[in-house]
């Protein structure tokens, strides 16, 4: 009962990392019709192409030894060492190109459904794999019927396909056995190609189905709780109410070393109360004028009172400030739209500055 609701309260789909962790364990969707299929079109192709080429060397082979034993005698060991490298040979030359085919084929069929890769957790020791328990629900759950249904299936279909087909050779057969050897392998090769074009139509419906299917299930094993997302999303990303109070924090200390730096400004403009830009100019440190400190309301008021403590003029020019405020950011050169208002201001305050000199 609480395996159903576990799975019931698995809503969400699987996040992108919870899909790199299962590829990274191994656990990737993998259908063994796919496999099969390629087999069985390796197989078709080696008697479409290769077949025809390799039954009539063979033949050639046999014909030659049924026709004219007396030129394979067994009389000693070189004779008989003789007659089975012929043999072989002969024999290597068919089967070597559909085995070449079949390993071909069959890792194709492995890099079309994922790309192959080393993971030790499958081979890692796991008590599991030996538990009579857990071996037994994976032969009575849901994919353990569903793999005996295909098996069903299957052997159905090829019983069906091999009766049809034999019925109507089977005397034909008979009769070929005792003619020309060459007719031998050219029946078998007609009926043969029969059978494998109905059992490629078969295994492909059956491939192309699996493969949907064990995609599916694969993605439902890997669905998550709400809880479990926002798990995943804590740990990835952070707890919000901890990135938040951090960001709390960073705001606060810039907020200190920018109103520590109020006191190295030359001059302040401001909205009477509130905004307030601070500006350091040194000819020697910059080309222009560079924004030390701003703020709004409380902040803006701040600025004031540090600058009227320290003798910074304070200059009020309400749509200078606004547009400061809301266009340059801290420890910035203004740009050159505020050059000429912020120049008159920058000369009052050297004016004053000479003037207290002299006087």
């Amino acid at each position: 009962m609480s395996d159903d609701q576990d799975k019931e309260s698995k809503t969400e789909s699987p996040t992108e990392k919870k899909l790199r962790d299962a590829a990274e364990k191994g656990n990737l969707p993998v259908s063994r019709e796919i496999p099969l299929f390629a087999s069985a079109l390796a197989f078709y192709l080696y008697l479409v192409f290769f077949m025809p080429t390799s039954t009539a060397h063979i033949s050639e082979t046999l014909k030659d030894l049924f026709d004219q034993p007396e030129q394979w005698q067994l009389l000693n060991r070189p004779d008989a060492f003789s007659l089975f490298t012929h043999l072989g040979l002969a024999i290597a030359y068919m089967l070597l190109p559909a085995m070449l085919m079949f390993i071909i084929f069959g890792i194709s069929s492995s890099v079309f459904q994922n790309m192959p890769s080393f993971v030790l957790e499958r081979v890692r020791p796991q008590a599991s794999r030996i538990s009579p328990m857990k071996g037994f629900k994976r032969i009575f759950s849901v994919p353990g019927f569903v793999e005996f249904g295909k098996s069903i299936f299957k052997i159905m279909i090829v019983s069906i396909i091999m009766f049809f087909a034999l019925r109507g050779e089977y005397y034909k057969l008979i009769d070929a056995m005792f003619s020309d050897p060459q007719t031998i392998f050219v029946r078998l090769v007609t009926i043969v190609k029969k059978m494998m074009i109905v059992i490629l139509i078969c295994t492909a419906l059956l491939a192309a189905v699996d493969l949907f299917w064990t995609r599916h299930h694969w993605f439902s094993q890997l669905r998550m709780t709400k809880q479990e997302v926002k798990d995943e999303h804590k740990q990835t990303q952070g707890d919000p109410i901890v990135k938040s109070r951090q960001r709390s924090i960073a705001r606060d200390r810039a907020r200190r070393r920018m109103i520590n730096n109020v006191p190295r400004a030359t001059l302040v403009i401001a909205n009477p109360t509130h905004y307030a830009v601070a500006l350091r100019y040194v000819r020697d440190e910059n080309d222009a004028p560079v924004v030390v400190a701003k703020g709004q309301d409380l902040i803006a008021l701040k600025i004031r009172e540090i600058a009227e403590k320290n003798g910074i003029p304070v200059f009020e020019d309400p749509p200078l400030a606004r547009s400061m405020f809301a266009q340059v950011s801290v420890d910035s050169v203004i740009p050159p739209a505020f050059y000429k208002a912020v120049a008159e201001l920058v000369h009052r305050v050297f004016a004053q500055r000479s003037a207290k000199k002299r006087v």
